[in-house]
């Protein structure tokens, strides 16, 4: 399992966020403050990539927003990435990281491919070795593919196959009960912990439900 550091970011992760966010076509608000609002993590069987998933407020708007976050983090550049790159911090112990786009990089794709086959389990956002009994998983098997994201106003599409498409809710929805298969996980909104929002959903092409997001 993954092992969180206790130790300093420079910038920290919301700071990095706060610049790269306002670049997405999904981001609703202005000049983003972001505070986080939960998460949770996957292990990379292989040891060498962090995988998070970040729940975020911004109040830079009318009212606050909730956003879904997938990260990486890396020790070295991913080859052929450069688009999606969040940007570099400096980490207390492991020293420089690279933070990627979670949905382009494949070892975050196979990761939640793995959650949702029920091999691989929901891990603590802030707690090394811990499950994160929180984090709902509606299973489902999926091919283990290779696809091109497709970024909308309000999610990004991975088509996995010709009828089934694996979508990360960058603005978190109300679960969707016809969803194929799904992941969901709680968030905190002023000191108060909320219900589930689904972050991950598996689609099929004919059917699009209207979503009601977060």
């Amino acid at each position: 399992m993954a092992i969180v550091h206790q130790t300093t970011l420079t910038p920290s992760k919301l700071e990095l966020l706060e610049a790269w966010l306002p670049t997405r076509r999904w981001y609703r608000g202005t000049t983003p403050r972001l505070s986080k609002a939960g998460g949770f993590r996957l292990d990379d069987p292989d040891g060498v990539v962090g995988i998070e998933f970040l729940l975020l407020i911004d109040d830079s708007a009318t009212g606050p927003q909730l956003y879904h976050v997938p990260l990486t983090y890396r020790g070295a550049p991913l080859h052929g990435a450069d688009e999606a790159l969040v940007g570099t911090m400096e980490h207390g112990v492991l020293g420089r990281r690279w933070a990627y786009d979670a949905t382009r990089d494949p070892v975050a794709v196979n990761a939640v491919v793995d959650l949702l086959a029920g091999r691989a389990t929901a891990q603590a956002q802030n707690y090394s070795d811990t499950v994160d009994s929180a984090v709902q998983v509606r299973r489902v098997d999926l091919p283990d593919n290779s696809v091109q994201p497709i970024d909308t106003d309000t999610h990004t599409d991975l088509p996995v196959s010709s009828d089934l498409t694996l979508r990360i809710h960058r603005l978190p929805v109300d679960p969707l009960p016809d969803a194929v298969g799904a992941v969901a996980a709680p968030y905190v909104l002023a000191g108060v912990r909320r219900s589930v929002v689904e972050v991950v959903s598996v689609r099929t092409r004919a059917t699009a439900p209207e979503e009601n997001q977060v």
